[in-house]
């Protein structure tokens, strides 16, 4: 077995031990508070939220290096085939010509209408915004857990008590058989009965459907790959003799508009929006810049003298004086030449250059009244979103405090008539032991009171969920 398929299997046993480990964490029966924590680090939406913090980020970052003066180098390389002007000696080439250039070139806005600056603040609040948005979507998450997780409380408490009814059913079954065979009462009663026992059966099968869906729901809020192994730990939730709060709907609005992370978000939008305002006014200013350049190049075609020419005499040039005497001229041999090495041409054509640049906005097509009037109309959307966002947190603080009010009157009121329909169904199964009434009346008082423990079931989840997004609210943490 050689090195190499070791370590393969080295790491697949690794794979499967971290595996094993990650269902570990989902295996056993989770709490609201462990479910909350492993979807916040599990959800998908939160991490593509946390992606846009991210560039917000670097946008800002960008937006302070846009202060910082630019660098940059260039270098070029080429040769040219046929007739053309050398740059460096200024003449005409037939030939071949190797030409170079190196240079470096630096530029920085002196003044732009404070639009850098503007915009540095602009994108700060744009990436605190952002930071707001993945609390907010952290939040979101958070509450549709919660939701859920109480669904499958509910629907375990259903498939309980449809169980316990269908148990106290199928006993009632048995007991009337014996009456029949006994010859006390007539099998119409036990098919009565056993039609009653079927109804309930399939209110079994209903409520572990529904329980069945309640996990499924739960499970992808959570991202499991898997329900294998799946399950919830059930808490004790007591109801009775509970108060429903001890502040007023306004107080917790006033505790919640402070802390919410949608109104911090929604709010320094505006700031932004503020901000690119100014931005957009910028535009209209003066641009005051600065540039400056060094450079360098080679040309094949630059040569250099070398000795002395000779001289030769003098000749006639073809001129003549007023005279009429000819016109000498001294000629002398052809210099000898040769191509100025690299190095020389490098340091011979050393150009430098700099200035100052002003641009004066004097007319752009209205591009920047549009921009100004784009950016204002922006901000006063983004006003408004901050005033809509505080009036739907008021309706849904309101709509939770009425709910759970209502909820805790409800379930206080259907305890009483459960405990009312108990002693009545306990009296009507006596006299239907006895033959007193009959299956008819028997199996409506027992539908009776298994509506009634299912409106006190809802009553009491209704009041627990809407009491939990009041305390989301007040910035409590959601726990059962």
């Amino acid at each position: 077995m050689n090195l190499a398929f070791r370590l393969l299997l080295f790491s697949l046993f690794l794979g499967n031990v971290f595996f094993a480990q990650e269902q570990q964490k989902v295996s056993a029966s989770m709490t609201l508070e462990q479910c909350i924590d492993f979807a916040l680090k599990n959800n998908i939406q939160i991490k593509q939220t946390e992606l846009n913090t991210d560039l917000s980020k670097v946008n800002l970052t960008q937006s302070q290096a846009n202060l910082l003066p630019s660098l940059n180098a260039n270098a070029s390389h080429s040769y040219n085939i046929g007739r053309t002007i050398d740059r460096f000696t200024n003449q005409f080439a037939d030939a071949q010509v190797l030409s170079q250039n190196f240079g470096l070139s630096t530029d920085i806005t002196l003044f732009s209408g404070l639009q850098n600056i503007n915009t540095i603040q602009q994108n700060r609040y744009t990436y605190l915004a952002s930071k707001y948005d993945v609390d907010k979507m952290k939040n979101d998450v958070s509450l549709n857990v919660a939701t859920a997780y109480l669904q499958v409380l509910y629907a375990m408490e259903a498939l309980e008590n449809a169980k316990n009814q269908m148990g106290i059913t199928a006993a009632q079954v048995e007991r009337t058989k014996k009456l029949v065979e006994a010859g006390t009462a007539a099998n119409g009663a036990l098919l009565d009965i056993k039609a009653q026992l079927a109804s309930e059966e399939l209110t079994v099968t209903t409520a572990q459907n529904q329980l069945d869906i309640a996990y499924l729901s739960l499970a992808q809020l959570l991202n499991l790959t898997t329900m294998e192994g799946f399950g919830i730990a059930k808490p004790e939730l007591n109801v009775a003799n509970q108060a429903l709060l001890d502040v007023n709907p306004n107080q917790v609005y006033n505790s919640a508009v402070t802390t919410l992370p949608e109104i911090k978000s929604a709010e320094f939008k505006v700031k932004s929006a503020d901000k690119a305002v100014d931005v957009a006014w910028g535009g209209l200013s003066p641009r005051l810049s600065f540039s400056a350049s060094y450079g360098t190049g080679y040309s094949g075609l630059s040569q250099r003298v070398i000795g002395t020419p000779s001289f030769l005499g003098y000749g006639p040039n073809g001129d003549f004086t007023s005279a009429g005497d000819t016109v000498l001229t001294p000629y002398f041999s052809s210099p000898a030449t040769e191509k100025i090495p690299f190095a020389d041409q490098y340091k011979n054509n050393v150009n430098k250059s700099f200035g100052f640049f002003l641009t004066v906005p004097i007319f752009n097509r209205f591009q920047t009244k549009t921009a100004i009037d784009r950016a204002r109309i922006q901000m006063l959307n983004a006003e408004l979103t901050v005033e809509s966002t505080k009036l739907q947190v008021q309706k849904n603080i309101q709509q939770a405090y009425a709910d759970a009010s209502a909820g805790l009157k409800k379930y206080n009121a259907t305890v009483k008539t459960v405990e009312a329909m108990q002693e009545s169904f306990k009296y009507t199964q006596q006299k239907f032991d006895v033959g007193m009434i009959n299956t008819n009346d028997y199996n409506d008082a027992k539908n009776k009171l298994i509506k009634a423990q299912s409106d006190l079931l809802q009553a009491k989840y209704e009041f627990v969920f809407k009491t939990k997004v009041l305390d989301f609210y007040q910035g409590k943490p959601l726990k059962l």
